[in-house]
């Protein structure tokens, strides 16, 4: 057991002194963080400048009603844009043609730039453009509260999802589909790269080390399976570790942009934070308030704890099959047919997981969710739902056994490959490793 520890801290700390590893251990959460608030805080940015737009319409039932905006005014001109010279289409930053009425087939709207204008200003224009010609049409049927008549036959209709849990104790807890899928999603993409990258790293290491004879003085120590299971474990606690200081970054980073928006870093992660932010005047959206509210309504300690276990399952059951092709072959060109039969399974279960995103409770996804090949990726797309303990247990379960079960056939391959040279390795030779009684 003693070898086996030096093995393992051996792995552990040679990979996580690594200049990449710490590098992408402290960029990765900031660049994760970075996609979220940049795009926010950028779209905050306006230009101070009013633009102005000049609009030409030809009924005149349109130009004096366009409300104008912080960013752009309407200015009404008699000039059409056809007849003016190229040197004078500069005098504006666009210009809005109206032809026609709107309430019928003969309208007809332009905009003209000289260069390519914003969605905003477009879609303003668009939905200004409607809202009046809707306006008119209505009041053309000279029909006494018509408009209000048919705002009430169509009525907004909000609904909220209610999640029943016996520890809320008749308190409703407000949750979302959407945001439990986008959590789903997330998780299970994790989980595939992570099994792949980390497990790639396993063959990598057993590989270089074959190649570079090193292996022959290691084996001379310590026992093949010591070997094996010591890069294993050893890589598995660089991945864990790694996952552990991203989880911690990204919620450092998170809680300075919120507290960005005002928000007071002791109130970020309290229950009645929305109620909180709202009594302090707080400039956020009902919306964001609401999703705040759903998004702590999500039991995150157990998701976390489950993402780790199966993070660590999945993980363990590839890599020692990874192990056994790095032992079976001597280069890594040699193991790519290998990798394909490991690959496959891999990608089936993130094909099932994206498509267990719009139906998690759906017979495939509920079945695969037990395969040991397939739940480490599909059971964390149903685990955001809600997914009955002992279904989470019995999935887990199996996928411990199926990897006690591998790493024994694994343990056959590694100590009969790991010393042989110079041999292309069959399918049929492994089989026969498998076979041989220790």
């Amino acid at each position: 057991m003693n070898k086996l520890s030096i093995i393992i801290q051996r792995e552990y700390l040679s990979r996580v002194r690594k200049k990449s590893f710490i590098i992408m251990t402290f960029l990765t959460p900031l660049l994760m963080v970075a996609l979220i608030m940049v795009p926010l805080l950028l779209s905050t940015v306006k230009s101070s400048k009013t633009q102005l737009i000049a609009v030409n319409d030809e009924s005149g039932l349109y130009a004096g009603r366009l409300q104008d905006s912080k960013s752009w005014q309407f200015v009404a001109v008699s000039e059409d844009i056809s007849s003016l010279a190229p040197d004078n289409r500069n005098d504006f930053y666009a210009w809005l043609s109206i032809r026609g009425l709107l309430t019928d087939s003969t309208g007809q709207v332009k905009i003209y730039a000289t260069r390519q204008i914003p969605m905003d200003l477009s879609s303003d224009i668009r939905n200004q453009l409607e809202k009046m010609a809707s306006d008119d049409k209505i009041a053309s049927y000279d029909i006494p509260e018509l408009a209000q008549i048919l705002k009430e036959v169509h009525p907004a209709v909000r609904t909220e999802n209610i999640l029943w849990s016996d520890k809320a104790e008749g308190q409703e807890i407000k949750t979302s589909s959407k945001i439990s899928m986008v959590i789903g999603m997330v998780a299970t993409m994790l989980i595939y790269i992570f099994i792949f990258a980390y497990g790639s790293m396993v063959m990598n290491g057993v590989v270089e080390e074959k190649s570079n004879r090193i292996v022959e003085i290691i084996v001379s120590s310590v026992k093949p399976f010591q070997l094996m299971m010591g890069k294993i474990i050893g890589i598995a606690l660089v991945g864990l570790t790694q996952f552990i200081m991203w989880i911690l970054l990204i919620m450092l980073l998170s809680t300075i942009g919120l507290a960005s928006m005002g928000l007071p870093v002791d109130t970020l992660m309290s229950a009645n934070m929305p109620q909180e932010a709202a009594s302090m005047n707080v400039n956020l959206s009902a919306e964001a308030l609401n999703g705040i509210e759903i998004f702590q309504s999500f039991n995150w300690t157990s998701i976390i704890i489950w993402f780790i276990l199966f993070f660590l399952g999945g993980y363990l059951l590839y890599a020692s099959l990874f192990a056994a092709i790095g032992g079976a072959v001597d280069n890594n060109e040699d193991s790519q047919q290998f990798t394909l039969a490991i690959t496959i399974p891999v990608l089936l279960a993130l094909y099932i997981g994206i498509y267990g995103a719009m139906n998690p409770d759906g017979p495939l996804v509920f079945w695969c969710s037990f395969i040991p090949f397939f739940s480490p990726v599909v059971m964390m797309v149903r685990l955001p739902m809600g997914v009955p303990f002992w279904q989470i247990a019995l999935s887990f379960g199996l996928l411990v056994v199926t990897f006690l079960l591998c790493v024994k056939l694994a343990a056959k391959i590694y100590r009969t490959g790991i010393l042989m040279y110079g041999k292309k390795v069959t399918y049929k030779d492994l089989w026969k490793w498998i076979r041989y009684k220790s």
